[in-house]
């Protein structure tokens, strides 16, 4: 009898946001993994966003680094584990013997499992003796844990995600929670739904797609927060919005603050103002926070992402703990972070300035329990450099040797020209990456391939402190192994003892008891405390469930976890209280000049993530968003010479680059925004980190993202272009390309300043095209210098190819449908010269729904034809926006604007 076996689905969770979304993985015999959302995970429910839902298509081993590799006279060669592992110890060991443990350094990463960081963290500090191991997590959420320190005595997060659906006022700052944080945003949605008075508040310089929920948008000024929420405080003392018994009995500072945001900000018509908003709009807001006990004050970047990052935070935190808005059901502050493990890896310590289990490393007595507990011969007496100041140390020659893991900071830095220069100069760079070809990893002397998602066995926390297992579901590729095992061969080399894990649970053990280590010492014990889960062996490892710590063992032996903390008013200082932090509001470091006259944010776009190493191979997230743009008010592109959907040249003091113009109708005039994931190899000239502005926080050394005096000026073209071609192609000849993953094809969008005199030849060579017999379709517009070709490979387009001197050119949507025929009809061929599909409704348009791949012109054409009115009827109609929702504010817009056009047609 033959038995067909189902194949077993993995429980694991998502590679992308702080959201930490449950996932299940089930291999298919095909080679490819089916990937649904865990509807019995706590974050999500089931529901995952494109990004996570399209998990599956960025699986494949294409561009993948599988083996150890080390440069020698500027070329890469394959070398064994051993090989490369004693180069780097022997590297390491001589310049620490000559120079001292400061100048060796990890830079590492938010989207490491806690067990990697905890070996990384435990390697730098209590066995090499230096604190130089920074993170990526310093340019998205170190101003949060600074803020949290300040005001909590320890980074505590004391919200959950329930939270956001209990309170009666959400107030979302410097968060696109629609596009960057989807989840929570339609879980939210969906309360709103059930419950319509709850009022969403947005505060945010651009209007962005989270604003289309919105009951009130403050379009604040960039840089002006601090003012905004001093001017809160000062409202709600002067109004008698005050829980006189909880500010007397749990906190300290409160008179100071109060005192200090009186200075600059007690008259809401000043700071209204000062922020550029209208007055109405200010009190309507302040009014609202006064009258409402259950609100929850949400921000991620928006507020981190400042040379003022930590007084934003306080300043969001004194006004919930002026009204004891803080440790109850519905209320409290809320830090959402931007990447995958940013908080697991403040549990260990990954930061510069940090010690594991949430200790200081400025304090001796938490140095002296971590040393003991981990019986390391040494520790770190003293703060590390923090991410912008290790580069410069880097270039400086002080810092000798850096290991780099699972981070671009070649793309992700502030004036990353700076960090490629430090690298290049560097004794000793490592990197230890999943992919082969980075922008960081092209100065690298020693490569070291590392597990990806999907390979990897670990933990992550999310931003509402909970721990979830990231489970195997792939085999090892070539000779990758985990981060942490790489890490301990090396310690192992360097003749270090306590690294001799056999496995990530094993590590996660070791964590945990850390964590509960003499933590009933003090009078105020450490909020961080998983000791409950030590002893779980490898099966209880293996079984584990989503938690939320502090973590408690019942009698029964169950687990119970904490959905907020503060409940009994009980803070992490000494003294048990919170702190009011007096702030004083200040704008940006670098104003704006007459060189630069514009301000530049920057940010995520919906369907992108980091550096694009990741979703840049998933054809379902491409098109939404397809090249770098620079967003900027019409009356500011006039002004300086550009128009929308022309190249522009964008430029700062630090850098520059090329993206094109849009009028996304959502910014202000004096401000521009450019998305952050564009790198190396998927443009030619798109890192907006090299234009941003190097200076940082003075407390937590987060760099100022959100404000950099800049330029734009036209980017002068010949030509304009685009190819779709199932082969890579080199094109180094051309200013400027940008390259798109489609399914059976890559898309090259181009643009040349050169003239062509001939250009099927021309063509030819780009392509790689060669002999008179290739079968080639070419048509020629000499005088309009328009031209396009087709090279066609047994009756199946292998490659195309359109110019012009002008923008129009043919639907990119409907030219990669034909790649995905097996033989072009003579009504394509014909198409294909014409340059527009023949057949009606062949061109969908640009993507919309990514989730279910529905174009613009799909949804315009069955408003019109179908007579749809709102969302919910697109969606039964073609399933856009019944799925992660992220595009449902663009449908809505298509929805206005195709019934604008439709009336205004009829009344012509």
């Amino acid at each position: 009898m033959n038995l067909s076996l189902e194949p077993l689905s993995v429980r694991t969770t998502c590679a992308y946001c702080g959201v930490g979304c449950g996932v299940k993985a089930t291999p298919k015999g095909d080679g490819g993994t089916d990937i649904a959302g865990d509807s019995n995970h706590p974050a999500n429910f089931g529901k995952l966003c494109v990004k996570g839902s399209a998990l599956g298509e960025t699986l494949g081993l294409e561009g993948r680094l599988l083996h150890p590799q080390v440069r020698e006279n500027g070329a890469l060669r394959q070398v064994s584990w051993d090989a490369a592992l004693d180069r780097v110890a022997g590297q390491w060991q001589d310049i620490i013997a000559e120079h001292g443990p400061d100048a060796v350094a990890f830079y590492v990463s938010g989207q490491l499992l806690t067990e990697d960081y905890y070996i990384a963290n435990k390697l730098m500090k209590g066995y090499v003796g230096s604190a130089n191991i920074d993170t990526n997590s310093r340019l998205c959420m170190s101003s949060a844990v600074a803020g949290h320190k300040r005001a909590f005595g320890e980074d505590l997060v004391p919200v959950s995600y329930e939270d956001l659906e209990l309170a009666d006022m959400v107030v979302l700052v410097g968060s696109n929670t629609a596009w960057c944080h989807p989840i929570l945003f339609q879980r939210i949605a969906r309360i709103k739904e059930t419950r319509p008075h709850v009022k969403l508040v947005v505060i945010d310089p651009r209007r962005t797609a989270t604003c289309e929920l919105a009951d009130l948008h403050l379009s604040v000024k960039q840089g002006t927060d601090v003012w905004l929420f001093n001017g809160l405080l000062s409202y709600l003392a002067r109004n008698g919005a005050v829980d006189a018994e909880f500010v007397a009995r749990h906190t300290n500072g409160m008179a100071e603050a109060v005192a200090a945001a009186d200075v600059d900000c007690a008259d809401p018509a000043a700071v209204a103002r000062k922020c550029r908003i209208e007055l109405p709009v200010l009190l309507e807001f302040y009014k609202s926070f006064a009258a409402t006990a259950r609100v929850v004050t949400a921000f991620s970047m928006g507020v981190n992402q400042s040379s003022a990052g930590t007084d934003k935070v306080n300043s969001i935190i004194n006004c919930h703990l002026l009204g004891g808005r803080i440790g109850q059901p519905g209320m409290g502050p809320f830090s959402i972070t931007g990447q995958p493990n940013a908080m697991g890896g403040r549990e260990v310590g990954g930061l510069a300035n940090m010690l594991a289990a949430h200790m200081d490393l400025e304090r001796g007595e938490h140095r002296e329990l971590v040393q003991t507990f981990w019986q390391s011969p040494r520790m770190a007496d003293k703060a590390g450099l923090k991410a912008v100041d290790l580069f410069r140390a880097i270039e400086d020659g002080k810092v000798k040797a850096v290991w780099i893991i699972a981070t671009n900071p070649l793309v992700s830095l502030p004036d990353a020209d700076q960090a490629r220069r430090a690298l290049e100069k560097c004794e000793l760079v490592v990197a230890t990456d999943i992919m082969q070809n980075t922008d960081t990893n092209a100065c690298a002397h020693v490569l070291l391939p590392a597990l990806g998602w999907g390979e990897k066995d670990g933990t992550v926390t999310n931003s509402e402190r909970r721990i979830s297992r990231q489970r195997a579901f792939l085999p090892a590729p070539g000779e990758a192994l985990p981060d942490w095992q790489i890490l301990c061969r090396f310690a192992q080399r360097m003749g270090y003892e306590g690294f001799d894990f056999n496995s990530a649970h094993e590590i996660f053990d070791e964590h945990a008891r850390l964590s509960g280590y003499r933590n009933t010492a003090d009078d105020v014990p450490r909020a961080f405390n998983i000791g409950a889960l030590a002893g779980l062996g490898q099966q209880g490892y293996d079984a584990l469930e989503p938690v939320q710590w502090p973590v408690t063992r019942l009698e029964s032996g169950d687990l119970l976890g904490q959905a907020r903390l503060f409940g009994d008013g009980r803070f992490a200082h000494a003294d048990g209280k919170a702190r009011f932090i007096a702030v004083v509001p200040r704008l940006p470091v670098n104003t704006i000049c007459e060189d630069y006259p514009l301000a530049l944010n920057t940010g995520r776009v919906r369907d992108h993530w980091h550096t694009m190493t990741r979703t840049g191979k998933a054809p379902k997230l491409a098109d939404h968003v397809a090249e770098s743009f620079v967003d900027m008010h019409p009356q500011d592109a006039l002004l300086h010479g550009v128009r929308a959907g022309e190249l522009a040249r964008i430029s700062t003091a630090w850098g520059s680059m090329v993206a094109r113009v849009q009028h996304g109708g959502g910014i202000a005039r004096g401000s521009v925004f450019i998305p952050i994931h564009w790198n190396g190899q998927t443009a030619s000239d798109a890192r907006v980190g090299a234009l941003v502005n190097p200076v940082v926080d003075p407390v937590s050394g987060e760099p100022e993202f959100k404000h950099t005096p800049v330029r734009v000026e036209q980017f002068r073209l010949n030509w304009h272009g685009f190819i779709l071609s199932r082969r890579e192609l080199n094109l180094d000849s051309v200013a400027h390309w940008t390259r798109i993953q489609g399914r059976d094809f890559a898309r090259y969008e181009l643009a040349g300043r050169q003239s062509i005199a001939d250009f099927a030849s021309w063509a030819r060579n780009l392509l790689g095209v060669q002999g008179e017999q290739a079968d080639w379709l070419e048509y020629e517009d000499r005088s309009a210098g328009v031209y396009r070709a087709v090279h066609l490979v047994d009756d199946r387009i292998d490659q195309c190819i359109f110019l012009s001197p002008r923008q129009d050119m043919p639907s990119r949507a409907w030219l990669a449908g034909l790649f995905s025929k097996e033989q072009l009809s003579e009504i394509d061929r014909v198409g294909l010269l014409v340059g527009q599909p023949v057949e009606k409704g062949a061109d969908t348009g640009p993507t919309v729904c990514s989730c279910f791949g529905v174009g613009r012109n799909t949804i315009c054409n069955a408003i019109v034809q179908q007579d749809l009115q709102t969302v919910a009827q697109v969606t039964a109609c073609l399933k856009a926006g019944g799925n992660c929702g992220s595009c449902v504010p663009e449908i809505k817009k298509l929805l206005v604007e195709t019934r604008v056009a439709v009336a205004e047609e009829r009344a012509a």
